[in-house]
């Protein structure tokens, strides 16, 4: 079983800063693929950026390059892995949830993605 539980989302000003934390937990934690997404009112849900399991590779969506920034911790009982968030505009304002990929894929395929944290909102205000 795999758990994520999201955090560090709240409000911002426009061209403010946030840094979300997704830890995770579970039988070999640090060997998934972790995928940030958010989701905005009445879209669809969609790629933000991921994380390969030895946190060397990443991947990031068109929208947030240059101001997102996505790593991780893979520490003995710390499998953490962070989203920075810089230069904030209203569009980001979404539910942001991480999920993972046990088979270490590197997809910007929600559907690749088995398990999922609950989310955290962020609001980000002109």
């Amino acid at each position: 079983q795999v758990q994520l539980v999201e955090s560090g989302g709240g409000l911002a000003q426009a061209g403010g800063s946030l840094r979300l934390t997704c830890a995770a937990s579970g039988r070999a934690s640090n060997l998934y693929t972790v995928g940030w997404f958010r989701q905005a009112p009445g879209k669809e849900r969609e790629f933000v950026a991921l994380i390969a399991r030895s946190g060397s590779s990443t991947t990031s969506a068109d929208s947030v390059k240059g101001r997102f920034t996505i790593s991780r911790d893979n520490a003995k009982n710390k499998n953490t892995v962070y989203l920075q968030m810089n230069n904030l505009k209203r569009e980001d304002t979404a539910v942001y949830y991480c999920g993972a990929d046990l088979w270490g894929r590197r997809s910007t395929d929600q559907r690749q993605y088995a398990y999922w944290g609950q989310g955290t909102q962020v609001t980000v205000s002109p």
